[in-house]
């Protein structure tokens, strides 16, 4: 059995799970602009294939590529790291205060 290669996984935000099975993933990056030097935030989506419909808008995933499932579906979920709705936890804030 041939080997695979090293697996491509993405982090990024679901923008849209209106297609069944399917979300749009925006996965951001920080581009240093060749010219100007400035730090600039380039973006592109995914189409990830969700066989459960469990994604909702604002979840964070780490997706992985794979093999293609549709015309345009190259990437499968791999865990939901964040739900939408939860706030991130960061450390030495409690609620409350």
């Amino acid at each position: 059995m041939k080997e695979r290669g090293r697996l491509r996984i993405r982090v990024g935000e679901v923008t849209s799970n209106k297609p069944d099975k399917t979300a749009s993933v925006r996965v951001d990056r920080l581009v240093k602009h060749a010219t100007y030097g400035r730090t600039v935030r380039r973006s592109m989506t995914l189409h990830v294939h969700d066989p459960e419909n469990q994604l909702q808008m604002g979840d964070m995933v780490r997706v992985a590529e794979t093999r293609p499932l549709s015309k345009t579906k190259r990437w499968r979920l791999l865990e939901i790291v964040r739900r939408g709705g939860e706030k991130a936890a960061l450390p030495g804030l409690e609620e409350g205060r």
